[in-house]
């Protein structure tokens, strides 16, 4: 019922006005300012000049244009008939006002060419029309056709705003999917790496084995020999799998950075012209590789953004050592917002991380001021 009302309830009122016209007419027929033409004529005229309306949503320049060329015609025939009824001037308005809120510019223009020059004429032929009515009636459609426009560049400039908005949310969206497969792919090549020592040392060591095996162990020489052939033939595939995610780069050589080489990461941060102070709660222990390497990443990053958005004077790093997990903070006196409502393209990627090995990260404003990056790595445990 609803829907039938907000898309036939304007066009019931335009038949209503066609009728509520040609009755008026009819009734007032033979009054002094009555039009001269009779009535067969006066009544469906009238009504005519309302009823193109109906065709708005189809033609929305050519329906509101059509009623003040019949006006205008009409007028020419009696200038009383389209000055008579109110509900022949409440369709001049409408269609004025539509005529401001066609999409096309160069028809707006043109449309209010029509109703200042169609009011203009209609006025003018009206015999008992004063100079007043000649100048204002006219500048009154312009006013309903100005408010057309109006509404027309508001409803522009919205369209505009949310297709903006659209646009740069499914760049936000495809930026944070390409940082979360881009550090799903650093943290591969580091497994890789890491799997790829272990690996390398567990075949020199059977190979070690095998060779000092007396004469009558043959059987026993033949099963490391496949051991170490297997695991040498792992090696060349994972070096050939993985080395199709390092984008063409040679593979690293120097060992990976862990929380130890912080005060390296600190003093690079530093001569970058951010103050970082170094914080260690708990014993220090040594941490499995992966989990060491990414702790290091997660510092990286978290400076990295205090330095590109955080406006800070200084930054604190704050590692702590727990049963079973290590906790990292990075804290900033910023007063910048944080990027992409919290998530950074690269904190995006170490949420990633982070989850990979079953910890958890926020990141938000201090209460006084500054910006905390927050992470939890367990030292056990499954990650996703």
């Amino acid at each position: 019922m609803n829907f039938l009302v907000r898309r036939h309830g304007f066009d019931a009122l335009i038949v209503i006005a066609a009728v509520g016209s040609a009755l008026e007419v009819s009734l007032r027929h033979g009054s002094p300012k009555a039009p001269d033409t009779t009535l067969w004529f006066t009544a469906p005229a009238v009504a005519l000049v309302v009823l193109p309306l109906l065709a708005r949503r189809r033609f929305p320049f050519a329906a509101p244009v059509a009623v003040w060329l019949a006006g205008i015609a009409l007028s020419f025939v009696d200038g009383r008939v389209v000055v008579f009824t109110i509900s022949v001037f409440g369709a001049g308005m409408v269609a004025s006002f539509l005529l401001g809120n066609v999409g096309d510019a160069v028809r707006a223009r043109l449309g209010l060419a029509v109703v200042l020059g169609g009011g203009a004429v209609v006025v003018n032929h009206n015999p008992d029309h004063t100079t007043g009515q000649l100048v204002f009636s006219p500048i009154l459609f312009a006013v309903c056709w100005l408010a057309g426009y109006a509404l027309r560049e508001h409803a522009t400039q919205a369209e505009a705003a949310e297709e903006r908005a659209t646009t740069a949310e499914r760049e936000r969206e495809a930026a944070a999917r390409i940082a979360v497969a881009e550090e799903r792919a650093r943290v591969a090549r580091e497994l890789h790496d890491i799997v790829a020592h272990a690996v390398s040392v567990m075949v020199l060591q059977v190979g070690a084995i095998r060779h000092k095996l007396p004469d009558p162990f043959v059987e026993e020489a033949a099963a490391l020999r496949d051991v170490e052939r297997a695991g040498r033939t792992a090696l060349a595939e994972m070096r050939r799998l993985v080395g199709a995610t390092r984008d063409g780069e040679d593979a690293e050589l120097t060992p990976h950075p862990g929380l130890g080489n912080l005060d390296v990461l600190l003093a690079e941060v530093e001569r970058a012209g951010l103050p970082v102070r170094l914080h260690v709660d708990g014993e220090s222990s040594p941490l499995p590789e992966a989990i060491d390497r990414s702790a290091y990443r997660i510092v990286q990053e978290g400076l990295t953004n205090v330095l590109k958005h955080a406006r800070a004077t200084h930054a604190d790093v704050i590692v702590h050592y727990l049963p079973g997990e290590v906790r990292l903070e990075v804290r900033d006196d910023g007063v910048g917002a944080v990027p992409d409502n919290g998530l950074g393209h690269g904190l995006a990627g170490i949420r990633e991380r982070v989850k990979i090995y079953g910890g958890d990260m926020t990141v938000g404003a201090l209460p006084d001021r500054g910006f905390v990056l927050s992470t939890r790595l367990p030292l056990t445990g499954e990650g996703r």
